[in-house]
């Protein structure tokens, strides 16, 4: 593992082309799914060790929701397995649990499951780990007007702060989007609005500690101004 200067402080990964992963190689779709849970895995692992602070996860859009219902049945499986098997193992490493997006479609059963792991990580320091499930830019930002309604804020005091300070996470530095795809698919769409991106040729499941690096390197050489 190399020491990178400049890390970006909130890292956000679109984990795109598992199914594709799994057609290529005549297999099941379900079994790029799985091999894309195994590459997340390693990938919070690495962003921990290189000591990126916020590393948000975009793992099932609020479009997402039209897949088959086999195919999001099973990733709502998946979803659950991994947070019940991994919770203790996560909160030990010292991250902190958040899932964000609209969690009332979500089954029950994952509902409860994590609230549990949000409950047991809640004050762990080493790092933030936001799995975007059932998620949109776009009804983040709605949700973030409902909240500013419900607090009653007058609409001459509503400036970008007030909004940022009402949506489910901050700012972004870098999105790494694999896939073979160049768009951000409405993730994090108020949050990316000055991020750097970076798109890979290849597919999540085929994602190494090589391809993090250089993509940490390629954020690190670039001049950010941020209009300025």
């Amino acid at each position: 593992m190399s020491l990178l200067k400049n890390l970006p402080h909130h890292l956000g990964i679109i984990l795109d082309g598992n199914r594709r992963w799994a057609q290529e190689k005549n297999l099941h779709p379900f079994e790029g799914h799985k091999k894309g849970i195994e590459t997340a895995k390693k990938v919070i692992k690495w962003c921990k060790e290189r000591g990126i602070k916020i590393l948000t996860l975009f793992v099932f859009s609020t479009e997402n929701w039209k897949r088959s219902k086999e195919e999001v049945k099973y990733l709502m499986k998946l979803a659950f397995q991994v947070l019940k098997e991994k919770g203790i193992e996560i909160h030990k490493e010292g991250i902190k649990v958040r899932v964000i997006g609209q969690r009332k479609r979500l089954p029950n059963s994952l509902q409860k499951v994590v609230k549990e792991i949000e409950k047991l990580t809640k004050n762990n320091k080493e790092m933030i780990l936001n799995i975007a499930l059932s998620y949109g830019g776009r009804a983040e930002i709605v949700e973030a007007f409902k909240k500013i309604m419900r607090k009653k804020i007058p609409p001459n005091k509503i400036t970008e702060e007030v909004i940022s300070q009402n949506l489910w996470t901050t700012d972004l530095d870098l999105i790494i989007r694999t896939g073979k795809e160049q768009r951000i698919s409405n993730f994090l769409i108020w949050q990316a609005a000055y991020s750097e991106l970076y798109f890979l040729k290849k597919y999540w499941p085929d994602f190494t500690e090589d391809d993090l690096d250089k993509a940490l390197r390629d954020f690190a050489s670039r001049q950010r101004r941020f209009g300025k």
